[in-house]
């Protein structure tokens, strides 16, 4: 499978007649239960959906991911060889890491629509390995310096529909958790990615992208994936940013990180075993230093507008 490379003569995201081509094809593919008429071929099906990955009308999208879900994880139509060559696609300059670092342009759903169908082809090789030690370690590096190279954290746009790249990236990190190769030393370097992603300075997340994010360490919790007290240990880092300077960048820590602690605070706590005190004592302790409006908090009634 070769990669597709967007020609910038034309525009950035091919023909008209293409596009339009390719929205009646989705569109009947849907309504003919994603079964292929006679002649068509999934590469060509493949190499348009890619090439239009990032399209800004929402809808393509949607029927691109759509059909990527069925024939992925519902059919299983690729063979181990065609995932594989669609992964490397998926990682490339011109998917993954199409004009990575940019920001408020169209490129990043590019993006965050192509790691949307990683995530799919992880689950896949979970369950029936095909990848490589080697492959997975780049798989591994490529999702780990995308989620911390991204920059554009839109979630809906007004036009262009979801962008969503912190939390697409966050569903893809929970897969990556789950593989046996995933160590203590994984686990470690996804929770600074996440780490990071609160921390970005300039983005409070208001489209649930934190919830996204809690399901990544939802599940490290869950499935023992790391010790509690490492878990906790992280959770109490999270409030550190209440030593720093009363910036922008101190308010969205301060807030992204109080929410995710909320939200597993209220995840763990619904499981009711009484398996979790160390977790849900760090949980209190980091919320109650987070929340400026806890009469606890020396920060309490301070510079709130």
């Amino acid at each position: 499978m070769k990669a597709c490379i967007l020609d910038e003569n034309i525009n950035e995201w091919g023909t008209k007649d293409t596009r339009t081509e390719l929205i009646h094809k989705l569109r009947r593919l849907e309504a003919e239960q994603y079964i292929l008429r006679e002649g068509e071929s999934f590469q060509d099906f493949t190499d348009l959906m890619l090439r239009h990955m990032g399209d800004p009308e929402p809808e393509l999208r949607e029927h691109i991911y759509s059909t990527f879900y069925i024939w992925l994880k519902r059919d299983n139509k690729f063979t181990d060889e065609e995932m594989r060559q669609l992964l490397t696609v998926l990682m490339d300059d011109q998917h993954l890491f199409y004009r990575i670092g940019n920001e408020g342009d169209h490129s990043v759903l590019t993006r965050a629509f192509a790691v949307l169908p990683i995530a799919l082809i992880m689950q896949r090789d979970r369950i029936h390995p095909f990848l490589t030690l080697k492959d997975f370690q780049h798989l591994k590096q490529s999702l780990l310096r995308y989620y911390q190279e991204e920059k554009d954290l839109r979630g809906y746009l007004p036009a262009e529909g979801w962008a969503h790249a912190a939390a697409h990236g966050a569903d893809a990190l929970e897969e990556l958790i789950r593989y046996k190769e995933s160590d203590i030393a994984v686990q470690h370097e996804v929770l600074q990615a996440i780490t990071g992603m609160l921390h970005n300075g300039v983005r409070i997340f208001d489209e649930e992208e934190d919830e996204r994010m809690a399901s990544v360490v939802d599940t490290m919790i869950s499935e023992t994936l790391l010790p509690q007290q490492e878990i906790a240990d992280w959770i109490h880092s999270l409030s550190q940013c209440m030593e720093w300077p009363d910036t922008r960048a101190q308010r969205v820590a301060r807030v992204n990180g109080k929410n995710i602690v909320r939200s597993l605070y209220f995840r763990t706590i619904a499981r009711n075993d009484g398996n979790y005190l160390t977790l849900t004592s760090a949980m209190l302790t980091a919320e109650a230093k987070l929340n400026s409006f806890n009469e606890a908090n020396p920060t309490y009634g301070g510079n709130e507008a």
